[in-house]
């Protein structure tokens, strides 16, 4: 493979320490199912900043990163199709044969997986994360061709907050005529977009932070404090914000036999003081979400398709990948639901 751009890569040792920019090698050849992309735009996630912090350990040193588009330049067996194209992927791969894959319909809990973004940098190519020019795809990975007329930094992030998301909103109490949804960041406003769409009729989006209540009618929801919901008002709530303390004020917006939904507490200063009693009496519903399955990653691409609300507004303008340390300090502060790196050369 003639790449003639220099491979690389923005490498994470320890949570305190600054990214350092690495050379990488590419491989000489790409096995059957595997391909070979270079990276267009990459967005900062929540768990990405967990782990930057501490909060969150993954193996190190390592290329953070799992939300992205980029160009298909090489494309092992079976995958030739591919190439040239523009594309968004699945943010882990799956064996497709063992249980998860083949009986629960839950491939993202697959025997085998494998995580974009949480990998150590010794394993194989070491190119298993976003923040860098290239990315190693691997068999089991789903890929999704990004229409013309959805910038790469509102892809990028579809494959995994609106993905998820899609995953959450999936299937809906009834009736479901009120949601309530904690917290204003990506999720919650992928997932407010997503209920509207769905015909939920009010979806209420609570959050502490003014800044971001004020995106939240833009995409179709009422924008409120906790304490200005109703008790016992809403058919859904769903977790987005990650805080667990939170989980005793969605208790009270549920109406009886409603259902509340967990997705943001994907750490570990995550427990609940709840008792099991105000989840028997409330005959409440209780669901965790992790991540998406492939059919969850093509609808959200096509939601952006067809989608005509300002997801660009939520994306920063887009820093160069050796400022990496600068756009986590910046996604700190909230300003944006997202920002944006670009891997094109500085």
């Amino acid at each position: 493979m003639a790449i003639k751009m220099n491979p690389r890569a923005a490498i994470f040792d320890r949570a305190g320490s600054p990214f350092r920019i690495a050379k990488m090698a590419l491989p000489s050849s790409l096995n059957e199912g595997e391909v070979l992309v270079e990276v267009l735009i990459a967005t900062i996630c929540g768990s990405d900043q967990h782990t930057h912090s501490g909060k969150r350990l993954e193996p190190t040193p390592c290329v953070l990163g799992h939300e992205g588009v980029g160009r298909v330049i090489a494309a092992g067996v079976g995958r030739e199709d591919w190439m040239a194209k523009r594309v968004t992927w699945s943010s882990a791969a799956s064996c497709g044969t063992c249980a998860a894959c083949t009986k629960w319909n839950l491939p993202q809990k697959c025997e085998h997986v494998f995580k974009y973004g949480h990998v150590s940098l010794q394993e194989a190519s070491g190119l298993h994360g976003t923040y860098a020019t290239h990315i190693l795809l691997r068999a089991g990975t789903h890929l999704v061709e990004v229409p013309e007329g959805i910038a790469d930094a509102v892809a990028a992030s579809a494959n995994c907050s609106l993905a998820t998301m899609v995953n959450v909103t999936e299937q809906l109490p009834a009736p479901c005529d009120v949601a309530v949804i904690q917290g204003a960041g990506l999720l919650g406003l992928h997932g407010c977009a997503l209920l509207r769409a769905a015909g939920v009729g009010r979806v209420i989006v609570v959050d502490t932070d003014e800044a971001r209540l004020g995106r939240v009618a833009d995409f179709g929801g009422e924008p409120r404090h906790s304490g200005d919901v109703h008790p016992q008002s809403a058919d859904l709530v769903i977790e987005t914000a990650g805080v667990p303390d939170i989980v005793s004020e969605g208790l009270r917006m549920l109406r009886p036999g409603g259902h509340y939904l967990f997705v943001g507490m994907v750490h570990p200063d995550s427990a609940l003081n709840i008792t099991g009693e105000a989840i028997i009496r409330g005959c409440v519903s209780l669901r965790g979400f992790h991540n998406y399955a492939p059919r969850h990653l093509d609808l959200a691409v096509a939601f952006l398709r067809e989608s005509s609300l300002p997801w660009l507004s939520l994306v920063s303008p887009p820093l160069p990948l050796e400022r990496l340390d600068e756009g986590f300090a910046l996604a700190a502060t909230r300003r944006w639901a997202r920002v944006a790196v670009s891997m094109r050369q500085s």
